[in-house]
């Protein structure tokens, strides 16, 4: 892929000040696209409010639940690529506040792609859901694309439901259109900047600087863990290359190499030994709530279909997350631009 394409396209980003919104509209503008962001408004102490990013692109807070202000901010933007973000991602929240979540990402997605559906201009549409969305009974089986769609869990379920409505949209609306409609399933990401609630990579990270001891609810899980640049990368490639020829439009599992699938446990001990400082953690495994225990994505439909593979073992993921996070100073744009340029000098597949 080549970042050059992105040079003055225009690019609709739902969720755009989240984690990983954060980080993928960060590349796009520096890559020189037209940016216009729509999210609910960003809290203070996020990421995307300790860079200069609402200077370089349009931002507007809005809800994904809120259709007629979505269409009108959309139709005025007038976008050729989209990607959608928005959602209520937390497991654990979605026990809590399940018709808000099924609002979200259920009807949020509806939402966006009736934008897509009454647009003339858009090429090019991704819909990020989760690797959370296969049924998974704990069997330890290794899911690919084709596998049933139910998730157990409001927040899993919900981004099922996201996956059928896009298909059902594709479908419907757009087998006649050139249009490349994908969806893609990411899951465990970590990376700099994330202060998610109810995620192992934040909790080390808020132990660590109040110099506590981590808290681990489910040390023997395995989890399909990778660093955010490897997963918005790939996520860019998909939007181009779909634009270009819309065969490649599909459902693809984004993960990290198949030998890198490990424990929660382990994770936390690489971040330990990059933390440094004696940081220790402890095992509470007294959970309220169902989490599955084993997650592996088969991602060969991706590689294959791209020329694709992971840059950053899990091993460097930590380590590049925990030098982000001791940077003191308020803005972190810095060691993005550092950490973005390692990485695509690292890659084989990004010019």
């Amino acid at each position: 892929m080549s970042l050059d394409f992105f040079y003055r396209k225009k690019v609709f980003v739902t969720g755009y000040n989240g984690f990983k919104g954060s980080w993928i509209s960060k590349i796009l503008v520096d890559s020189g696209a037209s940016v216009c962001g729509y999210a609910l408004r960003v809290k203070e102490d996020s990421l995307f409010t300790k860079t200069d990013l609402y200077k370089k692109m349009k931002c507007i807070d809005g809800d994904i639940r809120d259709y007629k202000k979505l269409s009108e901010v959309f139709n005025d933007f007038n976008p050729e690529i989209v990607i959608h973000l928005a959602a209520q991602p937390i497991v654990i929240k979605s026990y809590q506040e399940p018709r808000y979540t099924f609002e979200t990402n259920v009807m949020g997605t509806v939402n966006i792609l009736e934008c897509v559906r009454n647009s003339k201009n858009v090429k090019s549409f991704l819909n990020v859901t989760t690797d959370k969305v296969y049924e998974n009974n704990d069997s330890k089986k290794t899911f690919i694309e084709t596998d049933k769609l139910n998730g157990y869990d409001p927040y899993s379920n919900s981004k099922s439901c996201s996956e059928l409505i896009t298909s059902s949209y594709k479908k419907s609306f757009f087998v006649n259109k050139k249009v490349g409609i994908s969806t893609a399933r990411a899951g465990n990401v970590i990376g700099g900047g994330d202060n998610s609630e109810f995620r192992i990579i934040p909790d080390c990270i808020r132990a660590a600087k109040q110099k506590k001891e981590i808290i681990i609810r489910n040390p023997k899980s395995i989890r399909p863990y990778q660093h955010v640049l490897d997963v918005c990368f790939a996520y860019l490639m998909i939007l181009e290359e779909q634009y270009k020829n819309t065969t490649l439009a599909g459902n693809y599992n984004i993960g990290p190499h198949p030998n890198e699938i490990i424990q929660t446990e382990d994770v936390v001990k690489f971040f330990c030994k990059y933390w440094g400082e004696d940081l220790k953690y402890m095992i509470n495994s007294n959970n309220e709530v169902h989490e599955s225990s084993y997650l592996k994505l088969d991602c060969t439909k991706f590689r294959e279909t791209f020329n694709w593979s992971p840059v950053w073992n899990i091993d460097k993921s930590v380590e590049k997350v925990v030098e982000f996070e001791k940077i003191n100073d308020g803005k972190k744009e810095d060691i993005m631009e550092k950490q973005i340029k390692e990485f695509r000098l690292e890659s084989k597949y990004i010019d």
